[in-house]
């Protein structure tokens, strides 16, 4: 397997609270990969960290092997290649769900797209996201599993090497979650990561390929959702028994 992400001795800090303490961890190419624990774990800021909205105070962060990323600018990182979807939609309520594809597709790549070669990559992705019938919808009209599928949208449009999800089914309904978890299957590629932060223990079993469990910003636990499942420190912390 290749490296995707590398984690390495990441610390950060807010005032006298820990939120990542001296963290590492290493994330392949064509693996799902959840990370969960409990409130303050660090779930959410390890995000920040890799996305450029946080700085660690020490440590680093390696793209694909060669490119360090830890002090590059949040808009160079996702040029990159590195993108996310956040916990809450940020959604533009007037417009179509096209057109938000299309600002996916044109955001990711540095030369601007023939119009063929973006009508293409819309229908594409709609279709992929099960949005197929709703093109010329506002998003405003969309149900709210439909708003987070056409967030998911927007990150896959620029072909992303490596997606970052946080919390995709929250405030799901089950046919919902069960199509989310069909769409994240489906995102899965050999050349490709995907790290999913998620509360929802059923999904994430149904997902990832591997499960790192942090706790008080450090790894607790890292295997398979059976093994994090059957960690007594898992179910201590954050599980319950």
């Amino acid at each position: 397997m290749t490296v995707a992400l590398l984690v390495e001795n990441v610390g950060v800090t807010f005032g006298s609270f820990r939120a990542l303490d001296a963290l590492s961890l290493a994330i392949d190419f064509g693996e799902v990969r959840a990370i969960i624990g409990p409130n303050g774990a660090g779930k959410t800021t390890l995000l920040d960290v890799i996305s450029g909205i946080t700085r660690p105070k020490q440590g680093r962060v390696v793209f694909d092997q060669t490119t360090d990323i830890t002090r590059a600018s949040e808009s160079a990182i996702a040029q990159a290649g590195v993108r996310r979807k956040f916990q809450k939609p940020s959604i533009f309520e007037g417009l179509s769900v096209r057109e938000h594809v299309a600002i996916g597709a044109q955001a990711g790549f540095r030369r601007r797209m023939s119009e063929t070669a973006l009508q293409e990559r819309i229908a594409e992705v709609i279709e992929s996201i099960g949005l197929a019938d709703h093109g010329e919808r506002p998003a405003s009209e969309l149900a709210h599993g439909q708003k987070q599928w056409l967030e998911i949208g927007m990150v896959l449009a620029s072909n992303p090497k490596v997606v970052m999800l946080d919390e995709p089914v929250a405030g799901l309904t089950d046919e919902e979650t069960e199509r989310t978890v069909a769409l994240v299957r489906g995102l899965r590629r050999p050349d490709r990561a995907i790290v999913v932060v998620e509360h929802d223990m059923d999904f994430v079993e149904r997902i990832a390929d591997r499960v790192t469990v942090l706790h008080e910003g450090k790894t607790l636990f890292e295997g398979s959702m059976a093994h994090v499942r059957a960690d007594p420190r898992v179910v201590d912390v954050y599980l319950g028994r």
